[in-house]
């Protein structure tokens, strides 16, 4: 589906595609970085706009994410998604809460799923975090997850021959 995505998107150029990618939710950084690699991007391409492109949203996230996400739960096809999303966030908010900016950094920066800056910002917003310090932990946690997405996608050794 997201390369059928990106397929369409690289008619406005693979930096947009990158950038647009990047900017959703659950693809985020994560799928972006690979999907630009395998389009023949360099790295030193890739990275900076698929970091812009998942920060753009965020502080809307942090302000608007809880509003849009109940009410979002409120329309019949989206329910049950909303209602588990949410429960899966309820069960990670300790673990973010134990260790505030460090753990909402380690959960964005961490490629798994349900993670990354879309969540990171919800979490924020639930644990009530003040919201300028939920930018800096969540901007780093995007940083860390591009290199983590970079190796991945280039391989290790691949990684090591670029520098």
């Amino acid at each position: 589906m997201f390369s059928g995505l990106f397929n369409w998107l690289l008619g406005a150029g693979r930096e947009i595609a990158v950038i647009v990618i990047s900017m959703v939710p659950l693809v985020e950084l994560r799928g972006a970085v690979p999907l630009g690699v395998a389009a023949g991007m360099e790295w030193f391409e890739v990275l900076p706009l698929a970091y812009l492109g998942n920060l753009i949203p965020i502080p809307f996230a942090l302000f608007f994410g809880e509003k849009v996400l109940n009410w979002v739960g409120t329309l019949r096809p989206f329910t049950r998604f909303v209602a588990g999303y949410k429960a899966k966030l309820e069960s990670k908010k300790a673990k973010v809460t134990k260790y505030a900016r460090i753990g909402l950094f380690l959960f964005v920066a961490v490629p798994a799923p349900g993670t990354g800056a879309w969540s990171g910002a919800l979490v924020a917003t639930l644990l009530e975090m003040p919201k300028g310090k939920a930018m800096l932990s969540i901007a780093g946690g995007v940083v860390a997850a591009g290199l983590i997405m970079l190796a991945a996608s280039n391989g290790v050794l691949g990684v090591v021959n670029m520098f």
